[in-house]
């Protein structure tokens, strides 16, 4: 059941990434997000809905173009914690990331929120090999 809430909370939050226009993103976020929330995320540790949605419309507007947020695993859900994982893809092959959130749950909706990124070569470039 916990692990149910915690997915709808996520899917919804993802879908703030995904939304066909940017006055969709903080009807989205507050589906998903307590007021307070509190976000890790790369650039440290802010709080509430409005620093959320900065970091959000950031991404939908990155330089390679409006990109595609996925959940590509469950949310597992150990305890006070559920984690899941994610890509983001930019159109054309263009840059990647990927990473892992974990978030934790108030009354059904997101009150933290710590964001693990880390850049993705694009498809069918060879990795750095370190020589």
């Amino acid at each position: 059941m916990q692990e149910e809430i915690a997915r709808s909370a996520v899917d919804t939050f993802i879908s703030a990434f995904n939304a066909s226009d940017d006055t969709y993103v903080t009807s989205l976020l507050s589906q998903a997000l307590t007021s307070d929330v509190v976000f890790w995320g790369p650039l440290g540790r802010s709080e509430g809905i409005e620093a959320v949605e900065r970091f959000v419309l950031d991404l939908r507007r990155h330089p390679a173009g409006a990109g595609t947020m996925v959940r590509c695993s469950a949310v597992d859900m150990p305890g006070e914690w559920a984690r899941y994982q994610w890509v983001f893809t930019t159109p054309d092959g263009g840059p990647r990331l990927a990473g892992t959130d974990v978030v934790h749950l108030r009354r059904s909706l997101i009150d933290q929120v710590i964001v693990f990124a880390g850049e993705i070569e694009p498809s069918g470039r060879p990795a750095e090999d370190g020589r």
